[in-house]
């Protein structure tokens, strides 16, 4: 997070001469990016208390200009990998992808700084389940899960082809845990999602 911020202060220090990004229709954004993943609180079970740690990994985002101003965009990202905890102790680990299609809006302006909401859908896939600690050697599986997903942002231009972007999204992120065969129950991670990017238009 310390590293995300800094990159945000830079960004708003580079932007201050620099030309705004201009989003028309049929242009093409491409950001990449790192982001922080920082799971909600988890859910008690009938094992317990489950949660999971925050992660961080690349991101990458495709989008596309419908209108003057407004965008379908796709987040795709490398693996994140989450320790599980159970009743605060690691039990597991799991990596999971979160593709997320938003239809956003961005805010025209004067200066080099273009904010921008967005709202859409996410499905997330969970893979490479594995008990650990007090559930070594027995079996975990989260279910995939489709959900809601909001997403609020700054680009801070650069020139009038690239910029910097500082975005965060809250992702609905609710998985069915099965443990040793066993239904224990549906956890919520439902994460915030802390980005810096580097965009580039076509």
């Amino acid at each position: 997070m310390k590293h995300i911020t800094a990159l945000t202060l830079a960004a708003l220090m580079a932007s201050t001469a620099a030309p705004a990004l201009a989003q028309e229709q049929g242009d093409i954004l491409l950001g990449l990016g790192l982001g922080w993943i920082e799971p909600g609180n988890g859910s008690n079970t009938v094992a317990g208390k489950v949660d999971a740690d925050g992660a961080l990994s690349p991101t990458i985002t495709f989008e596309y200009f419908i209108a003057d101003r407004v965008g379908i965009e796709l987040l795709a990202s490398w693996p994140f990998k989450h320790d599980l905890n159970l009743n605060g102790t690691n039990a597991g680990e799991t990596k999971h992808l979160p593709p997320t299609l938003s239809l956003q809006y961005y805010f025209t302006n004067n200066s080099s700084i273009t904010p921008f909401i967005g709202a859409g859908i996410n499905y997330t896939y969970f893979f490479d389940e594995e008990g650990q600690g007090p559930l070594n050697g027995v079996s975990v599986q989260l279910d995939d899960s489709w959900g809601l997903a909001l997403h609020a942002g700054a680009d801070f231009a650069l020139s009038e082809k690239s910029a910097l972007r500082a975005d965060v999204r809250y992702i609905d992120i609710e998985t069915e845990a099965t443990v040793g065969g066993a239904n224990i129950g549906d956890v919520d991670i439902s994460p915030w999602v802390f980005n810096i990017a580097y965009v580039m238009k076509f």
